[in-house]
């Protein structure tokens, strides 16, 4: 059994006695540890780089993969983006392509990866991005030639974002696309994708909506993207509130956000300097809350208009205290090209828990409490929005687990974040109680747990112990717990 009880100390342990550095004590009192963070990519819930399975256009990029390529050799990688024309997915009312979906789902899911959809309904380069049997039914729209502008033969066509029958049809496909998707555990996030070119927003080409009309437009389709996925995280571009609009709040956005919908920005490194992005600090009302994802331009475009630097795209990372990052273009020669900035990106992006020290006794006599103290710190840009508790695991010789003590005071979404090798730190200490004794009805004493040496493993994740969350340091026994040291139990006491 397992009695805990945290207290917060605002003193680092500076204090405890090291484990062997005083000369004239060979064998304290006390272990204590400070590991040092190993660098490594973590992948972990709620942040991560996305691959751009599909980009718009089915051919481009991830999905020209050899189907067993699930691109193991990109650091960080966790979400692979689906983004595609509505009319490929229901190309007939009611008859649906989902295996666009399920195909990259189940050959990424099966490494861990999760993905991210965008299912949009105006496009630059086919006019039926919204199904052709949608204006068949009445939706209207407009004709367009992308760059000119309105024209009666134009070659594209936008609907109008709040017609009836155009918003029917959009629902019942929302419902649909729901029923599969909204709180399925391998789903990271869904874009409001519905709503301008590409889905970013954009109304200038077709409709060339005025303020009032845009921001009508995304309120209806922020509310039925609520309406139908009530348990998967939404998000939307904030090109909604004008694609080069300053100012930290916009209604657009506002809106979304009141909705508990999150920001992306599809606009890194599109312009070069001074231009490289516009709505940072329109991220510091989400970031606090929920993961801010990130969209870079397409790197090779990004590269021929002189945009791209590894070095603004660090930056995006830390002025959007951003939580997800793209790959948009071919994954290995955006990584080949640009593994120094991936690998720095890394050891920000979203959340970072470091144990910087551990401090337990030598020896603890079973059933009685001994005290743990840690302290953390996360060195990332985001909060941990998934949250978690620390757990101490004992093992024996054969990797037996002997004891799981999880400490629920302390949940690690509390960790503050700060600027880069600033992270503020908390320390914790808990009272863990190994084998609590009991006597019987007939009044035998019995512990549980025999005296002896054991592994102690710290890891982050469920109340009930389950590791969850990835940390960067080593000895990890393959489920997420890491080995710290040993502890001696002697026995109880009477």
């Amino acid at each position: 059994m397992t009695r805990l009880a945290t207290l917060a100390i605002a003193a680092a342990l500076a204090s405890a006695p090291a484990s062997s550095s005083a000369a004239d004590d060979p064998a304290p009192a006390r272990v204590t540890v400070r590991p040092a963070d190993d660098g490594r990519a973590l992948v972990n819930p709620d942040m991560g780089w996305t691959l751009h399975f599909y980009s718009n256009i089915i051919a481009n990029y991830g999905s020209k993969l050899e189907a067993s390529d699930t691109l193991d050799d990109f650091p960080g990688l966790s979400t692979v983006y689906l983004r595609v024309p509505w009319s490929f997915l229901e190309p007939e009312e009611g008859r649906f392509n989902w295996s666009l979906f399920d195909t990259p789902a189940r050959r990424f899911g099966a490494k861990g990866h999760k993905i991210a959809i965008r299912v949009t309904s105006t496009e630059s380069w086919m006019r039926d991005a919204t199904p052709r049997w949608v204006q068949e039914a009445g939706a209207k729209g407009v004709n367009f030639k992308f760059g000119d502008g309105p024209a009666p033969d134009g070659p594209l066509w936008e609907p109008d974002y709040r017609d009836p029958v155009f918003l029917a049809k959009l629902d019942a496909f929302l419902a649909a696309m729901a029923r599969r998707y909204d709180g399925n555990p391998d789903v990271a996030f869904v874009d409001v994708g519905s709503f301008g070119m590409w889905g970013e927003g954009h109304t200038g080409f077709g409709a060339q909506l005025d303020d009032a009309a845009t921001l009508a437009a995304v309120k209806v389709h922020v509310d039925l993207y609520a309406e139908h996925f009530k348990h998967t995280l939404l998000a939307i571009s904030d090109d909604v509130a004008g694609p080069t609009r300053p100012g930290a709040r916009q209604p657009a956005t506002d809106y979304a956000l009141s909705k508990g919908v999150t920001l992306r920005d599809d606009s890194i490194l599109v312009q070069p300097p001074p231009d490289s992005w516009y709505h940072a600090e329109m991220a510091a009302a989400f970031w606090p809350k929920l993961p801010v994802v990130l969209e870079h331009e397409h790197y090779g475009s990004s590269r021929i208009r002189k945009a791209w630097s590894g070095d603004l795209l660090m930056k995006s990372v830390e002025d959007y205290h951003a939580s997800y990052m793209s790959i948009h273009w071919w994954p290995r020669v955006e990584l080949e090209e640009n593994r120094a900035a991936i690998d720095r990106i890394n050891r920000r992006l979203g959340y970072r828990l470091q144990l910087r020290e551990a401090s337990w006794p030598r020896e603890a006599p079973l059933g009685a409490p001994f005290a743990f103290e840690a302290t953390w710190a996360n060195a990332g840009v985001a909060p941990c929005y998934p949250g978690g508790f620390v757990a101490l695991t004992l093992k024996d010789e054969k990797g037996g687990i002997v004891s799981v003590n999880v400490d629920e005071a302390f949940d690690v979404r509390s960790l503050e974040v700060g600027p880069p090798d600033a992270a503020p730190t908390r320390s914790v200490r808990s009272e863990v109680t190994v084998a609590l004794p009991h006597r019987d009805p007939l009044g035998v004493f019995t512990v549980p747990t025999k005296p002896g040496a054991y592994d102690l493993f710290i890891s982050v994740g469920r109340r009930d112990g389950a590791p969850v969350l990835a940390l960067p340091l080593p000895d990890d026994d393959g489920a997420r717990r890491y080995k710290l040291g040993r502890i001696t139990l002697t026995e109880a006491a009477r």
